[in-house]
């Protein structure tokens, strides 16, 4: 075998610049790049998902018993306590329907996003806004409520730390957010462990003080705290004395207890795509639709019952809500449940911690359920396209930076105060829950699926319930600030309808005549212009592009800004005569260089018969300050030669460096290391060592050969061309071109697909291929284990 024959990646990758820093940054804190058909292996199990995904609805029964506490003590005092538990009652209610509503929902809608994908497939994209504002609204504060209630709880047990509230506030939401851009799994591993703690520690907590009330040996909470809401004197009746008014309020405050329930709808791509049955293995969208409605219905009962647990705790034990936030009413319960031995000091510092933790990390549910929600907006033209982009570690990585701002914005604004934010809080949800509702009533009513009309039932009980209660919110709380939200949200989905209509305006200019534009007749004549500025190594360049477009006509031109410089040029360029090409050296007395040009493109263009090229030597400079010192000019003429017929603008840039790649060869020692680096690089695209095959890089001329491989790329023929597919299949030794005669397509190969190829090794110029080979697809998960060539 000759050295041409002989493909060898790393030689070749010794040639490429190296990575930025800041890209290597990335991967030392993010960690290696997983290339997408490493998708499937980021998805998790039921429960890591109920650990991932419902963290948020947990927690908030830490924190949904108080908020309905410092409602009706403020209204009917010591009366809180015999009304807390009917109204956690009728929230559990509305949990319930809703729990019952969702499972439609992740039936009938197995794809993953919720309200957002009901609505749309029902009432249409324009109504989807409504939904997909109101979740990310939604989204956005319980990262801010969580965080600042996990730092109250650890404030009650450390006062000490209440000065720093908002920075430590701040470092958790920066935490979460570095755990979830390692991607799904590792923020899995990291959250699942704090999850599962705060449920068993609560399982205490409720177990112990149900025993303890059984056994009459649990007293009052203390209630000599310096900091309580003052009680009002209770009336009598039923509901002693509070009016439906503020009945409504404290149901409205403890509705914030279902805020997240959405989140394993949204999320139902996340799960694992098996699932084993009675009639066997399940797969697909059908297994993880399965593993979701599983999860749903777990959280729900968890939720449920610590919800009640705490409530029912509270109206025996009597803890009294503090206006600044500590001790929080679960802190109170506790201290009170576990007494001041040894042990019960353990055991309330425990639940502290566990508190603390969940809280903190019930973010991590908008972690998740905010980005995939983006992304199913952006892929509809309604958010920016950079929000439907995987980044480094396969998670949407624009979207989680989107939300840690939003986030970090909202605390420091509220000073981290719960009850500044309680106010803003679930109105969002609430949306989304009457909207998935009413989609799935529609849906029901359309399709008429076996049981259709006890379905319809169920989401129109959980649609009207949802309505409800978000006018009780926006009702009771609209002077406290759900103002912001009512305003704030159709602001949102016009400015959501608004972009959509700005891409589709875009696209439709961009593809209108597209096809007849690529297929109309070349103009006679081409001239190729090429700005000179002054004579270097980026003029030089520029000339050096010019020449391989073989033009008819191809001309350096500079326009005299300053009369100096263009004499020095002049003479310089006489006597470096660079490629024998004359100089045009032009008059531009007005000092308007971009108008300067577009009369001369205007000129030469004129004959209706000549295409004008203008070629822009750029010249790109290494760091912030650098790039500062110099101008813009070639962007801005190459924006107006773009918008004149028959002519367009090529920027060339020349990167400037100390010792710049394209004159100086890299010395050994820096090939190798290269050489090293691009290996690395190649440990995405290992495959497994199938029997029978060969390295890519150790192919031959006119030798039968088996290789197994990833496709890199696939050359789509047009419907006028001639008809073959061909692809470019890689391993980490190398890579080859597989090319199907007669065929257009062949059903599935397409980038990233494995698969194994048998055929003779032909030659095309310098270029090794296989014509017409046999080939089987291999799956992922059958080429996990990797080699490693010796």
């Amino acid at each position: 075998m000759t050295e041409e024959d002989t493909i060898n990646s790393g030689e070749q990758d010794a040639f490429l610049p190296p990575e930025r820093l800041s890209y290597r940054l990335k991967r030392v804190l993010l960690g290696q790049p997983l290339v997408s058909e490493r998708l499937s292996t980021e998805r998790i199990g039921r429960p890591t998902a109920l650990a991932v995904l419902s963290s948020d609805v947990m927690s908030s029964s830490a924190y949904a018993t108080e908020q309905i506490l410092i409602v009706l003590v403020l209204a009917v005092g010591t009366g809180a306590y015999s009304l807390v538990v009917p109204i956690t009652v009728g929230i559990l209610f509305v949990l319930v329907t809703v729990t019952l509503s969702y499972l439609q929902v992740i039936k009938a809608f197995p794809k993953a996003g919720g309200a957002y994908m009901v609505t749309r497939d029902t009432f249409g994209k324009n109504v989807a806004q409504i939904a997909s504002a109101a979740l990310l609204i939604d989204y956005t504060l319980t990262v801010a409520v969580s965080v600042a209630a996990g730092v109250d709880a650890m404030t009650s047990a450390i006062p000490a730390l209440l000065p720093y509230t908002v920075y430590f506030s701040v470092f958790f939401v920066v935490l979460i957010a570095y755990g979830n851009l390692r991607g799904i799994r590792e923020a899995g591993k990291t959250f699942a462990i704090p999850t599962f703690v705060f449920i068993f520690s609560m399982a205490v907590l409720i177990v112990v003080g149900i025993v303890k009330w059984l056994t009459g040996g649990l007293g009052f909470a203390n209630q000599h705290l310096p900091d309580s809401y003052k009680f009002a004197s209770p009336g009598h009746g039923i509901l002693v004395g509070a009016s439906l008014f503020v009945m409504a309020q404290a149901f409205a405050n403890g509705g914030t207890a279902l805020t997240g329930t959405e989140a394993i709808s949204n999320g139902v791509s996340i799960f694992k795509i098996t699932h084993k049955s009675r009639k066997g293995m399940l797969s697909g969208l059908e297994g993880q639709s399965k593993n979701a409605r599983t999860t749903l219905v777990a959280m729900s009962i968890v939720l449920g019952t610590m919800f009640f647990g705490v409530s029912f705790l509270s109206a025996v034990v009597h803890p009294i809500p503090q206006q600044s936030g500590i001790p929080t009413v679960v802190s109170q319960i506790a201290s009170t449940v576990y007494g001041n031995g040894f042990l019960g000091k353990g055991l309330y510092i425990f639940l502290q911690i566990a508190t603390t933790a969940i809280l903190i990390l019930a973010a991590n549910t908008s972690f998740s359920g905010f980005p995939l929600l983006a992304s199913f907006a952006a892929e509809d033209s309604f958010l920016p396209r950079q929000l439907m982009r995987r980044g480094h570690r396969l998670v949407f990585s624009n979207g989680i930076l989107v939300l840690t701002t939003m986030s970090i914005i909202l605390l420091v604004a509220t000073r981290a105060r719960v009850t500044s934010l309680i106010a803003l809080y679930a109105i969002g949800v609430f949306t989304g829950f009457t909207m998935a509702g009413a989609g799935m009533v529609k849906h029901h009513l359309v399709n008429k699926e076996k049981n259709w009309r006890i379905r319809v039932v169920i989401n129109g009980t959980s649609c009207v319930l949802s309505f409800f209660v978000d006018l009780m919110f926006i009702v009771t709380k609209f002077t406290e600030g759900a103002w912001v939200v009512v305003v704030l949200m159709p602001l949102m989905v016009i400015g959501f309808i608004m972009l959509h209509r700005q891409y589709e305006s875009e696209e439709k200019i961009l593809e209108e005549n597209a096809p007849a534009l690529c297929e109309s007749p070349i103009l006679r004549r081409h001239v190729v212009i090429v700005l000179v500025e002054r004579l270097d190594l980026a003029t030089a360049r520029a000339i050096q592009f010019a020449r391989t477009l073989t033009p008819d006509d191809l001309r350096a031109v500079h326009f005299v800004l300053d009369p100096q410089a263009a004499m020095n040029l002049e003479n310089g360029w006489k006597r470096l005569g660079l490629s024998r090409l004359p100089l045009d050296v032009m008059e531009c007395g007005d000092r308007r260089l971009g108008r300067a040009v577009a009369e001369l493109v205007a000129d030469l263009a004129s004959d209706q018969e000549t295409e004008v090229s203008i070629l822009l030597p750029r010249r790109v400079y290494v760091g912030a300050l650098r790039r500062l010192l110099h101008d813009r000019t070639a962007e801005r003429i190459s924006a107006l030669v773009s918008q004149m017929p028959h002519a367009s603008a090529t920027i060339i840039p020349f990167q400037l460096e100390k010792k710049n790649p394209r004159i100086h060869m890299p010395s050994p020692g820096r090939q190798s290391r290269r050489a090293a680096e691009a290996a690395a690089e190649l440990e995405s695209f290992e495959v497994k060592d199938v029997t029978g095959t060969v390295m890519i890089g150790s192919l031959t001329y006119r030798t039968r050969t088996r290789i197994a491989g990833r496709v890199l790329s696939v050359r789509v023929q047009p419907r006028a061309g001639i008809a073959s597919l061909e692809c470019i299949v890689a391993d980490q030794s190398g890579k080859i071109t597989l090319v199907f005669q007669g065929r257009r397509s062949v059903p599935g190969i397409q980038p990233g697909t494995r698969l194994v190829a048998e055929g003779m090794v032909g030659k095309r110029g310098n270029q090794l291929l296989i014509m017409n080979p046999t080939y089987e697809l291999r799956s992922t998960h059958e080429l996990d284990n990797v080699i490693t060539p010796s």
